[in-house]
């Protein structure tokens, strides 16, 4: 039997009151965290139905607290047929009435395939989904430009760009001690660094020795350095606090939702285009972002309800500290200089 779509399935709209709607992103915690702003969207439109999120467990943390999902389900990538075919019947057993492919995967349109000959409404990059997002330029565009036309396609207007919120973390915490900034001793103004340790992103590395200067400048004017990341960024969260005494060295001490925490409270953020900035922007911090010609910068910058300027070079590392020192002072967050005689 060959399956295909009719002609009104190309204009009819999601149900609105669906209720079963199933979510699909399986990318990394940045990737995740931009995808945020879309499901509030999606949220919102199915008032009352039940969302499950098919994930993986890189993000199992964060999307467990958040309040868009009723369920969430992180086995979103098998690599055995068996499970492969296990998750599909699962899908298809599921009987929803909804689908969203955040992903938009060769992925996740195999799964599409094998629910096949009767798929449920489907909206994602696909030409035989019931609601099919199939522009040419949506890998090129920034992933926010993305879904907010893949959700008008399906029906859910929106007068915006769909940005990620982290603002819910406190609430779903319960706004407990550990995500204050007093916790890790952080009294006054304080500005979070985000380098990148992974020494093969050559081109897209603000280096040591710069991260040591701006450290230097910002606690010359009253206010502290504060450096997070994973454990790639061990040593030069080490090189900084030895660089500048003042400096507060939390790589690997915050654990996500405190770096949300931090992030909220932060008189500036500035840093390498890693997971960490894109979670820092959705907090809603005023964000600096470096970002290598060599990719894309359109598409990859972070966005957030705070702001985000983005430094773009070739090689991230010709990027001048004077530069980077000149933005926070036109941010406010360090003291303008005095004009000379």
């Amino acid at each position: 039997m060959i399956w295909r779509k009719t002609e009104p399935d190309l204009a009819k709209p999601a149900q609105r009151d669906a209720k079963r709607v199933l979510i699909i992103h399986l990318g990394d915690l940045g990737e995740f965290v931009r995808a945020l702003g879309p499901a509030k969207a999606i949220r919102e439109f199915h008032i009352g139905a039940r969302i499950t999120l098919l994930t993986t467990e890189a993000v199992k943390a964060l999307a467990e607290k958040c309040p868009y999902f009723d369920m969430v389900e992180v086995d979103g990538k098998p690599k055995e047929p068996q499970a492969i075919t296990q998750l599909i019947g699962r899908i298809r057993s599921a009987k929803y009435d909804m689908i969203y492919d955040l992903e938009g995967s060769s992925r996740t349109n195999s799964y599409f395939q094998g629910l096949r000959p009767w798929p449920p409404h489907w909206s994602g990059p696909n030409p035989n989904a019931s609601h099919a997002y199939l522009e040419p330029d949506r890998e090129q565009i920034h992933p926010l430009d993305a879904y907010r036309r893949q959700l008008e396609l399906a029906g859910i207007p929106l007068d915006h760009e769909p940005l990620p919120d982290l603002s819910w973390v406190r609430m779903a915490l319960r706004d407990p001690p550990r995500l204050r900034p007093d916790y890790f001793g952080l009294r006054g103004p304080y500005v979070l660094l985000l380098p990148r340790g992974d020494a093969a992103a050559k081109d897209r590395r603000w280096p040591e020795a710069k991260y040591v200067d701006i450290a230097c400048r910002i606690a010359r004017q009253g206010v502290t350095p504060v450096v997070l990341g994973g454990p790639e960024e061990r040593d030069i969260g080490a090189a900084i606090a030895r660089g500048e005494p003042t400096a507060k060295n939390l790589v690997t001490r915050a654990d996500l939702f405190q770096a949300v925490g931090l992030a909220q409270k932060a008189a500036y953020v500035l840093g390498d285009d890693v997971d960490l900035m894109h979670v820092a922007a959705a907090a809603g911090a005023q964000c600096l972002a470096f970002l290598s010609t060599n990719a894309n910068p359109e598409r990859d910058a972070p966005r957030g309800p705070g702001g985000v300027v983005g430094f773009t070079a070739a090689v991230v590392a010709d990027l001048p500290v004077e530069q980077v020192e000149r933005q926070l002072r036109n941010a406010g967050v360090l003291r303008a200089e005095r004009a000379t005689a």
